[in-house]
């Protein structure tokens, strides 16, 4: 594989690459949305582990939330009334993980994605500059992690596997701390593709495993 594809300094060139890719790309918002409500994820672009290397946040939610307890997920969750999409993924990138971005640090978004458990999700893609200390929200968040970007282009990336419950196979992306499920393996696929690569790639026709269909 060709290392200027899966390596990623993280550095201003970074940044514009993913920007421009985002400004070209034709998102599809779904004017009807019928009975899901919105929510939005933030796909937060930051420094790694590794010093100079590009990578994304990733949580594992709370096992004693109600909802998708214990799922590994994108900061995120539903927009509140007044709310754009924009501020929704800000709000909850701070109310997750304690840190603050602004609108100007927003660089894009990709296309809404609709979950079996009733939502409609907007993601919402943020570049993190600087020094970023991770203040992980005890009621919500048991762990958070920087994944390298690079991990996305592995070879055995993505899983696409059929259940017998849906006619759409589900995706799946193997990361270091996890094999991860949509949504929000639907979600980084498309991240990767578009912000990433530069290909206009859909995911809305990709399945949940059925755990995540409640």
């Amino acid at each position: 594989m060709n290392a200027s594809v899966t390596e990623f300094p993280f550095n201003e060139s970074l940044r514009t690459t993913i920007k421009g890719h985002l400004d070209r790309f034709e998102v599809r918002r779904k004017s009807d949305p019928g009975s899901l409500r919105h929510a939005a994820v933030a796909i937060a672009v930051i420094e790694g582990d590794v010093p100079g290397q590009a990578a994304f946040l990733l949580t594992k939610r709370t096992p004693r939330l109600r909802a998708h307890g214990g799922q590994w997920a994108l900061p995120g969750g539903r927009v509140d009334p007044g709310e754009t999409i924009r501020h929704t993924a800000l709000r909850e990138l701070h109310e997750e993980l304690g840190v603050l971005a602004s609108i100007d640090d927003v660089l894009g978004t990709l296309d809404d994605y609709p979950t079996r458990s009733g939502y409609l999700i907007a993601p919402v893609v943020v570049w993190l500059g600087g020094a970023i200390e991770l203040k992980p929200s005890p009621s919500e968040v048991a762990a958070a992690y920087r994944i390298r970007c690079a991990e996305l282009f592995r070879s055995d990336s993505p899983e696409i596997v059929p259940i017998p419950e849906s006619d759409r196979p589900i995706i799946r992306l193997p990361l270091p701390v996890a094999t991860v499920n949509a949504p929000t393996a639907a979600v980084l696929y498309q991240f990767k593709e578009v912000a990433l690569a530069g290909r206009d790639t859909r995911v809305d026709h990709f399945e949940q495993p059925v755990f995540a269909w409640r």
